[in-house]
């Protein structure tokens, strides 16, 4: 992996603000180390820490990018646009045939509507109040959050998703962060052993070394000082 000692000490490098407990700062910080750029990731709490984030970022919206040129972007897709522009020949982690992209597409797409859902029903039930919480909503929340893994469950098994550091690509990245998301805060929704290729996939995924350098939880992706 790339780490901040790869470049001079004057130069400055990005930094990637928010907590990996967020699927969308995770996998930003594992799409950054496929890449090879280096960053400095700093573990800030939208919620434990809001005034000191808010110093950084008054929108306040995790993942924040701070690039080398103090230039802040919100959204991880507009940030691996961006580290995707950064990146050297043959780094890409779109694929470049166009059937093959689509694909990719539809894969994060789905996953990325998984975790958006997830969060939907961790906000509802974390942050309102039980008598206030509604539950159509939440049904209706979860019959969109299932259907979003039933559908990545048949695009996984139609087109299995490669695992290997230097074979996986954006779509399993954000497939397996997503996965791991949701099976860490909500396995009562949906059970791992109705989307068996999710598991397997997601399991040898957390053994690569970009993933387990940036494990999800409230730690920090290690950089040298």
């Amino acid at each position: 992996m790339i780490l901040e000692g790869a470049y001079s000490h004057q130069e400055k490098i990005m930094q990637l603000i928010g907590m990996l407990d967020s699927p969308y700062v995770r996998r930003v910080a594992v799409s950054l180390q496929l890449l090879g750029i280096a960053f400095q990731h700093r573990s800030i709490s939208v919620f434990r820490t809001f005034e000191q984030f808010r110093q950084i970022n008054p929108v306040v919206k995790a993942p924040s990018l701070v690039c080398d040129d103090d230039t802040v972007l919100m959204d991880s897709t507009l940030m691996l646009q961006y580290a995707e522009s950064l990146a050297g020949p043959g780094k890409s982690l779109m694929p470049a045939g166009v059937a093959e992209g689509l694909h990719a597409l539809r894969v994060i797409g789905l996953a990325l509507a998984a975790c958006e859902k997830s969060i939907q029903i961790i906000y509802e039930r974390s942050l309102r109040p039980a008598e206030k919480q509604h539950e159509p909503w939440i049904s209706r929340v979860t019959g969109q959050l299932l259907a979003a893994y039933e559908a990545l469950e048949q695009e996984v098994s139609r087109v299995p998703l490669q695992t290997p550091s230097g074979a996986i690509n954006q779509a399993g990245i954000t497939a397996a962060v997503a996965w791991y998301f949701t099976q860490a805060t909500l396995p009562e929704i949906v059970v791992s052993s109705t989307f068996p290729m999710l598991e397997r996939f997601s399991a040898a995924s957390e053994r690569l070394p970009e993933f387990r350098a940036a494990p999800h939880g409230a730690g920090t992706y290690p950089h040298k000082d």
